[in-house]
């Protein structure tokens, strides 16, 4: 489909350039015809002359002008010789001398009608006529007559070696005149058809600067101009992750910045943010407004930075920046400072929507421990050694069973109970450090490995049902669902512990592309046979396709941290996710909030009917001891 504009594009173009091609085509064929009769009755007109001339030269010995003058007869007979030449088309011929005083007269006239007489005063184009008597050579004058061909020729009568008269033949004719109103009806329509593809296509320009104008406004944040989330997710279905890095900046304080001085003061503070912001990143990089003082910016990788510490640099400088600056608005002087979150190796995550939570994660950091400073990937714990684990040593961590899970608790927000928790994989190197999947998925992934590590988890989550009677979440992707290997794994853990499967909730990762869906809804029902239960995660992050609940059983939405955590400030956020809760009690579909971290959010959502949470202030991955 993507194509077709191309075509239907090549069809209009080829279509005005064959219309053009026919067009020209009818000119120059006119043309042709017009400059083919006027080589005709040229020739045909130098024949005539030079047959009167010769003739009289047979009359006339030295001087035209005295001897016509003195010999009546003669005037008669050179008369008769010209008017036996006129026909339709030469219409007019004549003899003209030049006086003394450079005027042109009529020597003799042999036309039939408006005959001049002898020494009668001709008004004529002087250039022309004395050049011939100058160049003693012929010349054609082409008149300027819109309803016929008119030409005179012109003919010089020398006797000893001196112009003493010019012979002029006038002849015109209409054919030209008729051949170009027969094909004037097709000329004004092709000018027309012209004329109107010019006025369609700049209607298309005005109509394509409009779309632009409009589509610009649809993907800019109105108060900022910078991004807004529509572009960031067509940004992120285009781009490959890979080549960027990532800057998560959140405005320290914001929140009592519009409390004290009004979100009009607050506004003013955003979009000088913003400004020192732009001065120090590059075009090629990208910000968007990921919520209310929150940004989210992509910094293009350089092949250069080697080790990756370009993306700290520009948030130091960021960071610096802003630290040092007074920012006045409507004569208040306020010092606003930033908190940025850093995921500078985005390869070291399976999808773009984990790299950007680390990110949120780093900025988590970075004010939870002071604000107003950047966090990195190695300022971390889980990131002491960001190097990911190589196939060796994972394949040792499974065979030595050194894989465990750490379980995150997700509350009833009615009741305030756990209702089940969400197990999250680990592994322990060799010195018995903790390894976070975000060092070893990536590599293992579409391996055996892959499968074993997924075989292993289903056995710890079985193992932790069976002794504590929990119920559990597990994550996959739909890619794991449609992988054969993986899915034939699941479906024989989930037949050897029938008994225990209804405790599980399998969580597939929203934000990736539908594929296969058929294959993926086969799939899933087959697993939903043996009661267990089907999670969206990260709904509202990515493409929120809502299509999906036509084609997928879905048990539980988990709606995205992105929108959840500043759900308290933010009016974007409440908005959506209120109308994902309508859907979800539409649909009879429970709701789960992630990224629950403060007690303000909690009561946020209570208060929007959300069935239940998850996050920090909850509680956070641990052993269930």
């Amino acid at each position: 489909m993507k194509y077709f504009k191309f075509i239907y594009l090549g069809i209009f173009l080829f279509v005005i350039l064959a219309l053009f091609y026919i067009y020209t085509s009818i000119e120059n064929v006119t043309t042709k015809i017009d400059n083919n009769l006027k080589a005709l009755y040229v020739k045909e007109a130098i024949e005539h002359a030079k047959s009167i001339g010769s003739q009289i030269k047979q009359i006339i010995t030295v001087d035209p002008y005295n001897e016509i003058k003195n010999n009546s007869e003669k005037e008669k007979i050179i008369q008769r010789i010209l008017s036996s030449h006129i026909t339709s088309s030469y219409k007019y011929i004549y003899i003209l001398y030049k006086d003394k005083k450079g005027s042109y007269r009529y020597l003799v006239d042999g036309s039939l009608e408006d005959r001049g007489l002898f020494g009668q005063r001709l008004n004529v184009e002087k250039l022309y006529w004395d050049k011939v008597y100058t160049t003693q050579k012929g010349l054609l004058i082409r008149h300027k007559n819109l309803d016929s061909l008119w030409i005179t020729y012109l003919y010089p009568l020398i006797f000893q070696n001196k112009v003493e008269a010019i012979l002029a033949i006038d002849f015109s004719t209409s054919l030209p005149y008729t051949i170009k109103q027969a094909v004037k009806p097709i000329s004004s329509l092709f000018i027309a058809i012209f004329i109107s593809i010019f006025v369609l296509l700049l209607i298309l320009f005005y109509q394509t600067i409009l779309t632009l104008k409009s589509k610009k406004e649809s993907i800019t944040d109105q108060l900022t101009s910078v991004y807004n989330r529509t572009y960031l997710r067509d940004f992120l279905e285009k781009i490959n992750p890979t080549d960027y890095s990532i800057l998560m900046v959140d405005i320290d304080h914001f929140k009592t910045i519009n409390d004290n001085y009004g979100h009009k003061v607050g506004d003013e503070v955003l979009k000088y943010v913003i400004t020192l912001i732009k001065d120090e990143i590059r075009d090629k990089d990208k910000i968007v407004r990921y919520g209310g003082e929150e940004f989210l910016i992509f910094i293009k990788r350089s092949k250069n930075d080697l080790s990756n510490t370009l993306a700290e640099h520009i948030a130091k400088r960021i960071n610096n920046k802003l630290s040092s600056h007074i920012i006045k608005v409507e004569n208040i002087e306020l010092k606003v400072t930033v908190s940025i979150g850093v995921t500078a190796n985005i390869e070291h995550f399976k999808t773009i929507s984990e790299a950007i939570k680390h990110a949120d994660s780093m900025l988590y950091i970075a004010k939870q421990t002071g604000r107003n400073k950047v966090v990195t990937d190695s300022d971390t714990i889980q990131q002491t050694n960001i190097e990911k684990l190589n196939i060796e040593e994972i394949k040792d961590a499974i065979d030595n069973k050194r894989i465990f899970c750490e379980f995150q608790p997700i509350i009833d927000l009615r009741t305030t109970k756990i209702i089940k928790y969400e197990a999250l994989v680990r592994l322990k190197d060799k010195n018995n450090q903790t390894v976070y999947p975000n060092r070893f998925l990536n590599t293992i992934f579409n391996t055996s490995l892959y499968t074993e590590m997924t075989k292993s988890v289903m056995e710890i989550v079985f193992e932790t049902i069976k002794e504590k009677q929990l119920h559990i979440s597990i994550n996959f992707n739909f890619s794991d669902i449609l992988n054969t290997s993986i899915y034939d794994t699941i479906i024989q853990e989930l037949q050897e512990h029938k008994n225990l499967s209804s405790y599980i909730t399998i969580e597939l990762l929203e934000y990736e592309l539908l594929e296969e869906i058929s294959i993926i809804k086969e799939r899933l029902d087959h697993i939903r046979s043996f009661n267990v239960k089907i999670a969206l995660d990260d709904f509202g992050s990515g493409y929120a396709n809502y299509a999906i609940f036509k084609s997928i059983p879905v048990d539980y939405i988990k709606i995205d941290g992105s929108l959840i955590k500043e759900i308290d400030t933010d009016k974007i956020s409440q908005k959506i996710v209120k109308s994902i809760q309508i859907l979800a009690d539409e649909l009879d579909i429970q709701t789960i909030a992630e990224f629950v971290h403060s007690a303000n959010i909690y009561k946020t959502i209570q208060n929007f009917q959300i069935n239940n949470a998850q996050g920090f202030y909850l509680g956070k991955p641990s052993a269930l001891d």
